[in-house]
């Protein structure tokens, strides 16, 4: 009975052998199936936080850039339509710019129309003379008061080629500078800054004889 015990034993322990000899082993002999039931590491768990919060930064940072870009492309939306705006806006004040003025012209006209109208009726010179002179006095003081226009008056005034533009010229012994002697057509300024010249007839001082100078100069050089 006992024989047939220790035979038993034997051959239990031989199959144990067996087993243990087929299972696959590591290079460090343990088995994977053990270490696969291994718990995780302290630096896995610090590895996988990190990868974790990695990820977590990158959608946030998606998310952010989604957002810029939709508040760039409205700001890009809302500048353009600025710019529109403002290009029509000063179109339109270079176009209406001299509205005022060209209201106040047209008072003008209709006092123009009024004495071509009288004068038809009563085929009078002097009355239509005295209109168009009184149209002119108020046309010049309504450019004059309102706008800042003036005349520039040119005879007798030195010459200034900044406000004159000589056509003919006159000699004038008695003169010592030039000097305007007629005007032909009128010169105007505009807040005091000249934006037409007078166009005008100029006195030319008598120049002096040139022997006469050389004598001077000789004299001079003597003494």
């Amino acid at each position: 009975m006992s024989d047939n015990r220790e035979e038993w034993k034997e051959q239990q322990q031989e199959e144990e052998k067996t087993i243990l000899n087929q299972e696959p082993r590591n290079d460090n002999g343990s088995s994977p199936v053990v270490e696969e039931c291994k718990p995780q590491t302290q630096e896995e768990e610090t590895l996988e936080q990190k990868l974790q919060a990695k990820d977590k930064r990158i959608k946030e940072l998606e998310e952010e850039n989604l957002l810029l870009k939709d508040q760039y492309l409205r700001k890009a939306a809302e500048f353009e339509n600025f710019r529109k705006r403002m290009l029509k806006e000063k179109q339109e004040a270079i176009q209406f710019a001299n509205r005022q003025l060209l209201l106040d012209l047209v008072h003008i006209l209709d006092d123009f129309e009024r004495a071509i109208k009288s004068a038809e009726n009563s085929k009078d010179f002097n009355s239509f003379h005295e209109g168009i002179l009184m149209i002119e006095k108020r046309l010049y003081e309504l450019l004059e008061r309102k706008w800042g226009l003036k005349r520039l008056e040119s005879v007798g005034q030195p010459f200034d080629p900044t406000k004159h533009e000589a056509i003919t010229s006159e000699e004038r012994p008695d003169h010592d500078v030039s000097i305007v002697l007629e005007d032909y057509q009128k010169g105007y300024s505009l807040h005091d800054k000249v934006i037409r010249t007078a166009k005008v007839k100029v006195s030319l001082p008598k120049a002096k004889d040139t022997s006469t100078v050389n004598n001077e100069q000789n004299t001079m050089a003597g003494t």
